[in-house]
């Protein structure tokens, strides 16, 4: 069982970079990119809750569980 992140893919979306995400969230690349890549081994409410806000979306839209 794994949670996935997403990111990428609501960034395409999107059609915004890391970098503006990172400007906008007030969230370093380097922290974006380790929850991006699925490195993170947690992630705080208040940084996800940003990330949706800037994003317009909701937490399963970055999160993913996969049971497999």
């Amino acid at each position: 069982m794994t949670i996935r992140v997403t990111l990428d893919k609501m960034l395409a979306e999107r059609d915004m970079s890391l970098t503006e995400l990172s400007e906008r969230v007030g969230i370093t690349i380097a922290n974006l990119s380790i929850l991006k890549t699925g490195k993170a081994k947690a992630v705080r409410f208040t940084t996800l809750e940003k990330i949706c806000d800037v994003l317009d979306c909701q937490p399963g839209d970055v999160l993913e569980y996969d049971r497999d």
